[in-house]
This record gives C-alpha cells, sequence and structure tokens, in this order.
C-alpha cells in the first residue's frame, strides 16, 4: 500500500510518499517541499500546490492519502490563508480519484514519537529513524512523512480491532 501525506502550508508544503508491507513494515519513497512562496500572488501560490501534488500523484501512484487538520492560529489571516492552501491541496488529492484522511497534529506526533506535545526536532529525529534517513530532514517534508505514518498505524489498528476510528474516543 502506498500512501501520500501532506503537510499544508502557504508558502511551504511538505509532501512524503511511503510504502507499507502487509506485515506494516513502513519504507521510504520520495519526500520533498513544494516551495511556492515565490508566486506573484496567492492564488498562484495556491494553483502551484494543485498542479504540482497532480505530478507527484501521477508519478507515485499512492492509494491513499493523509493530511494535517487546521489548527487554530493566533493570526487569523494566517490560519485562513493555510486553511486555503490545505484546500488545493485535497482538491488536488481528491481530483486524481483517492480518498483523503485527516489527522491532527498531536495524533500524528503521538503515533511516530509517543507524545503529542514532541518538537519539530524529534518528530525529524525518529522519522529519520524508522525510515532510515540519513542526514538532516526539511522539517515540512519530515511532518508529510509523520503523516502518512500516522495513517499507517492507524489504518493497521482499524484493521485489526475492526472499530471505526471515529469510535476510539472514550465518551465520558
Amino acid at each position: 500500500m502506498r500512501i501520500l501525506g501532506i503537510d499544508p502550508g502557504s508558502q511551504r508544503t511538505g509532501v512524503g510518499v511511503i510504502d507499507v508491507a502487509d506485515n506494516g513494515a513502513v519504507s521510504h519513497v520520495w519526500h520533498g517541499a513544494l516551495l511556492v512562496s515565490g508566486e506573484a500572488s496567492f492564488p498562484l501560490r495556491l494553483k502551484r500546490i494543485f498542479d504540482e501534488l497532480c505530478g507527484i500523484i501521477g508519478e507515485h501512484g499512492p492509494a491513499e492519502a493523509a493530511i494535517e487538520r487546521v489548527f487554530m492560529a493566533r493570526n487569523a489571516d494566517s490560519a485562513l490563508k493555510l486553511g486555503q492552501a490545505r484546500g488545493a491541496a485535497v482538491c488536488a488529492v481528491v481530483s486524481q480519484g483517492i480518498v483523503v484522511h485527516e489527522y491532527a497534529a498531536t495524533e500524528v506526533k503521538q503515533a511516530v514519537v509517543g507524545t503529542g506535545r514532541a518538537d519539530k526536532t524529534q518528530v525529524q529525529h525518529m522519522i529519520g529513524m524508522i525510515l532510515g534517513i540519513k542526514g538532516p530532514l526539511q522539517a515540512d517534508a519530515a511532518d508529510a512523512l509523520a503523516i502518512a505514518i500516522a495513517h499507517a498505524h492507524t489504518r493497521s489498528s482499524i484493521e485489526r480491532v475492526g472499530i471505526p476510528r471515529t469510535a476510539w474516543r472514550r465518551r465520558r
């Protein structure tokens, strides 16, 4: 199973592709960051995110995709731009016939580091260890790979337990 992970951003969007073996082992396929801040206007940034993701999907052929949920930022303008960048990414994936799964940043950090409060450096380190990537990892690309890994772990748990993800939280 090939999974595409996306860490959306209005200036830089992280992208990572992993393969998941039948036994649950994950392996690195590709990662990178789409640098869109150099575009002449914000709508052109969104178009570039859409176009480049469509190209990456065409090249790597993922079966599923996972993206980080938007969190509330202090700056409303930044939050809106992030939401629009995320929307462009979701549209690119869906336009290629792929289902998108969403994960909160804390879920992703919990899945790869063991704590939902991990910092970017810890995530980068663990992704390098899990996937055997030598040398420094760009933060947005590491986050995208982490999102893909979180989805792989979640898929595996759902298959084993048979309980939908929406029913995981305890009700008090």
